[in-house]
């Protein structure tokens, strides 16, 4: 149950074809699911190591399977495929199977190397491979080695089989059109959905179609040409190759790191103009403000040029002096026994010498009397 609710969201998924940017289809929505720490810890075991169950067989039919058996009796449902590079495709089939009911056993059957070989051709990994690439995958509960090619009734009751599980794409192998149509026609086939951009067949072919740079990307990691199977010439040229590749690339990335030398001078230099603009506008503010013709240094030299004259010319005189008359009277000095008012005082001498009484000029004329 637990298995089939969270697989759940990723049957909805489709998967793209090869060069799809990953991002998610019209109208695909993606459910978060809780993080869990639940898992196995052992591979799945083989069927010809398992101890024989003595209950008595008997198949359930489609509908018991989808309301649920009890838990001492799972729905036993077989899986089959040569499982060649295996990958995510492989994985989510498994995955299909092991949720067709509430509660499934899944065993999965492996064909060995001989039979791959007869009937479909040259696999890339042998069986052993195979066998241990099945046993890990968390879906499966049993795996049987040596599979046939085509199900028989012996072997079905042999491993208790309830369904098989498949493609609905008839498979014509071995003479037939359809391998499972005996399956199909007992009632016994649960369709499952292919993985649409993926297959071993697909990436066989990406191999092939990029050979050279795998071979050359594995002669700079250590293989041998013979390892390989590449002769000398085709080593030595791709020797070559690989050189003319690491020129390609250090001119390349001249190039590039040329391409950001020179966008970084563009900015620096922008960024430079619009300073220097700043500054010479701010300088030329600056100037025009100090020497313009209304500039400070011409307020400074006109007022330096007016204390210069008034500092090298002199006082102008009064255009007219007081008369006697307007002059203020000089204070006399008058002697006790002197009736007569005395003179005004003489101007003070101009030698700095001692003060004496200054005595007007009537004094003058009393003394000679």
């Amino acid at each position: 149950m637990e298995a089939q609710s969270t697989s759940e969201p990723l049957l909805t998924r489709k998967r793209r074809r090869e060069g799809s940017n990953r991002e998610n289809d019209e109208g695909e929505r993606l459910v978060k699911i809780p993080r869990c720490t639940v898992g196995l810890k052992h591979p799945a075991p083989f069927a010809d190591e398992l101890e024989a169950d003595g209950k008595p067989y008997e198949r359930v039919n489609m509908e018991q399977a989808k309301r649920g058996t009890p838990p001492d009796r799972p729905v036993r449902v077989y899986a089959d495929g040569i499982f060649d590079v295996f990958h995510s495709g492989h994985a989510r089939a498994l995955m299909q199977a092991k949720c067709l009911f509430p509660n499934t056993h899944l065993i999965v059957g492996v064909c060995s190397d001989d039979l791959t070989h007869t009937y479909k051709g040259f696999t890339v990994m042998n069986e052993d491979e195979r066998y241990d690439a099945i046993r890990h995958c968390r879906y499966v509960d049993e795996v049987v080695r040596n599979a046939p090619w085509t199900l028989t009734p012996e072997f079905l009751t042999r491993h208790r089989i309830d369904f098989v599980a498949h493609d609905d794409i008839p498979y014509s192998s071995a003479g037939s059109d359809d391998v499972y149509k005996h399956i199909k026609d007992a009632g016994m086939f649960a369709p499952t959905q292919r993985t649409e951009g993926i297959s071993t067949s697909d990436i066989i072919t990406r191999i092939v179609r990029d050979y050279d740079v795998y071979v050359r990307r594995n002669l700079q990691r250590g293989y041998t040409a013979k390892e390989l199977n590449v002769s000398f010439i085709n080593e030595k040229k791709y020797h070559l190759q690989e050189r003319v590749d690491k020129v390609k690339r250090k001119v390349r990335d001249v190039e590039e790191k040329s391409k950001e030398f020179v966008q970084k001078v563009e900015e620096k230099s922008i960024d430079l103009i619009q300073k220097w603009e700043e500054k010479s506008r701010e300088f030329i503010g600056n100037f025009l403000q100090m020497f313009g013709p209304e500039g400070a240094l011409k307020h400074m030299l006109k007022e330096g040029k007016g204390r210069m004259l008034q500092a090298i010319s002199p006082r102008q005189s009064p255009n007219s002096s007081p008369t006697r008359e307007e002059r203020s009277p000089s204070p006399t000095f008058r002697l006790p026994f002197f009736n007569k008012a005395s003179p005004p005082p003489s101007p003070p001498p101009h030698h700095s010498g001692a003060r004496g009484y200054l005595i007007s000029e009537d004094d003058d004329e009393d003394d000679e009397n």
